[in-house]
This record gives structure tokens, sequence and C-alpha cells, in this order.
């Protein structure tokens, strides 16, 4: 009989332990430019003040910003880890909201290339979050490369953002279409960003909903909400700050907290667990 890989004992150990864990939860978009780190970076804050512990990993592969919403300087990120060259704790830095960070920087570009050590130094550093996180946000990229789908389709839940423009609703379709044929994705939320009134963000929301029962079977879209154009969000933006510090009370603040509060309720419709070892098995899984 052959011998299981280290990976495969480690899968069976952490199977064997009975844990509360993480609620995973990817933000995406199928076009840049929708708000979508912003959007992450309140909702975090958001659900902390309702208690939460929350952490970002920013996945967001060369274009790693979520540590400029925060106004922070990271020295360290997570290829710093794959490489054992510092741990988990050390590479995360936290914000003054007691939120957790981890830096994306350039560490995910490679994951196709690690060596079965190095995915188990990774799973193992992981596995400690599932002790020190409620809620952990997936800021992705935006589109449909591989890193992208990879991160959507290993969630617990993927959280869509879109705009009113043409181009944002044709690629967030394109982003779903694929990630349910390729990855079997059969659920996805979605969030109408910069709208004028909400009457246009549910025609958003009906038009994609109504391609997706034409043209793809079994796919459920979820109206998660939508966020007013904000000229104080722009402003916070500017200045590195997130909204509900800077000006808390506004309609794209109170939105925001109104769709974290939503993302943290109710049953997982993609996964059974929200183990982070498993999230990134589930993740090598999909490069093999």
């Amino acid at each position: 009989m052959a011998k299981h890989s280290a990976i495969e004992k480690h899968k069976a150990s952490v199977a064997s332990r009975k844990k509360t864990y993480p609620r995973v939860i990817a933000v995406t978009s199928g076009k840049g430019g929708v708000g979508k780190t912003n959007i992450v970076g309140n909702m975090a804050v958001a659900l902390s003040r309702m208690g939460k512990r929350v952490v970002i990993i920013d996945a967001d592969v060369g274009l790693a910003n979520i540590d400029i919403v925060f106004n922070l300087r990271p020295e360290y990120n997570i290829r710093h880890v794959v490489s054992g060259e510092k741990t988990l704790d050390e590479v995360m830095v936290k914000t003054s909201h007691g939120i957790g960070i981890l830096p994306g920087g350039s560490g995910f570009a490679d994951l196709t290339q690690l060596r079965e050590g190095e995915k188990l130094t990774l799973l193992g550093e992981f596995e400690s979050l599932a002790d020190k996180a409620d809620v952990i946000f997936l800021d992705t990229g935006a589109g449909i490369s591989s890193n992208v789908l990879y991160f959507n389709a290993a969630s617990d839940q993927c959280l869509v953002v879109a705009t009113t423009e043409p181009t944002s609703i044709t690629d967030a379709y394109a982003l779903m279409k694929v990630m349910s044929q390729e990855y079997g994705t059969r659920h996805f939320k979605l969030v109408v960003n910069m709208v004028e009134k909400e009457a246009d963000a549910k025609r958003v929301y009906a038009s994609l909903s109504n391609a997706l029962d034409k043209f793809l079977k079994n796919v459920v879209l979820e109206y998660a909400g939508c966020i007013p154009f904000d000229m104080n969000l722009q402003k916070a933006v500017r200045s590195r700050s997130i909204l509900l510090d800077k000006t808390p009370g506004t309609p794209a603040g109170n939105a925001m907290v109104s769709i974290a509060g939503s993302l943290v309720k109710g049953e997982l419709k993609n996964h059974s667990q929200g183990n982070l070892t498993f999230f990134m098995n589930r993740v090598f899984e999909a490069f093999q």
C-alpha cells in the first residue's frame, strides 16, 4: 500500500478535531474599480464593532492594497510565511480596531509551485487562525484569473461586487459562469455599489439573476444589498481612512454595516465548514 503523503495525514488529523471554525468570505468582482477593497475594510470594521474577531487576507496578487485602506505599512507578507522565515503571527499586522491583516504582496503568485513542505508550513499556520477569528475576509483580485477563481471557489461564501455600469454587469456574469461551470459553485451573493437609488441596484440584480436562470442550471444569486454613491466615501479613500471611522452614520456606511451583519447570519450554502486548513486544501487541490 502506498504511503499517505504528509498533507493527507495532516488533513486527516485536522478532520478528527472538533472546533468552531471561522466563516471564510471571498469578496470579488468581475471588473476592477468597483470599490471592492473599501467594502471589505468597512465591513470588517462593522463586524469588529459587533464583537466579531475579524481577519482580512489580501489575496489580490500583485495589486495588494488592503493595507493602504487602513493606512498601514507592513514589513512582511505571506511569502515570508511560506518560506518559513516568519510565522503568521509575525507577518500579520493589526489595525486600531483589532482587525488582523495578512498582507498579500506577491505571496500568492506562485502557489502552483509550492513544494509539499511549503504547503504543510502554510497549512499549519492557517490552522492557527481557527482560534483567532470568527470571520475571514478574502479580498481577491478582479476578473477570472486562476488565483481569483481558486480563492473564490474555496470559500464558504462568495460575495460579488458590481456597479450599474454595463461592463461591470457583464464581467460579473462571466465570473459566476466560470465559477459555476469549472468549480461547481452554485450560490453567490451580490452587492451593487455606487448606486443613485436602490431601484437601479434591483435592476442589476434582476438582469444577472435572469441571465443565470436562462443560461446556467441550479445557480442561485442572492441580493445582499446596495451601497449608495457617497462623496464621504471618496474623501475617506483619498485620506487612506475607513468611512466608518472618518464619517460615521453616512448612507454608504450604514449600508455596509447592514450588509456585513447579513453575511454572518444563516447557513453556509457552498461548504459545510469554514475550516482554514480545509480552505487551503481546497485551494491546493484546484492546482492538481
